[in-house]
């Protein structure tokens, strides 16, 4: 019963990809178990638990590992973007990108020339 009410949470698992994933249900709680890539997948599988159950649930025990604590995301650059449009996806904040831009200056010349399929560093901030 809640594994099926919270089958969006493992839907979402399966699509990004959680390594080491584990599935259990005990006295009507669901425990999941598993590694995210970043703290950006990691966080967005929390934000559909509280979505689902509320911001402190009962029914759930999540223990989300991250495999890579050096940057919040990798993001790939779609067709387009400005680094304005990621900083709003990632941090809620378009004037972030220059917090972008800073991370990617290896790669990034002008904050305004970015181009598709290259892979941006979204640092922690």
């Amino acid at each position: 019963m809640v594994k099926a009410k919270y089958q969006d949470v493992l839907d979402l698992g399966q699509a990004l990809e959680i390594q080491n994933g584990e599935v259990s249900e005990d006295n009507g709680v669901l425990k999941i178990k598993g590694t995210a890539k970043t703290q950006y997948e990691k966080d967005q599988l929390w934000d559909k638990i509280k979505a689902i159950g509320g911001d402190n649930p009962a029914d759930i025990m999540a223990n989300i590992d991250v495999a890579d604590t050096s940057v919040y995301h990798r993001h790939t650059v779609t067709s387009g973007e400005t680094l304005g449009k990621i900083a709003k996806q990632y941090y809620g904040d378009a004037m972030k990108y220059k917090d972008i831009f800073a991370a990617n200056s290896d790669i990034l010349k002008n904050p305004d020339l970015i181009y598709p399929d290259q892979e941006l560093i979204i640092p922690n901030l």
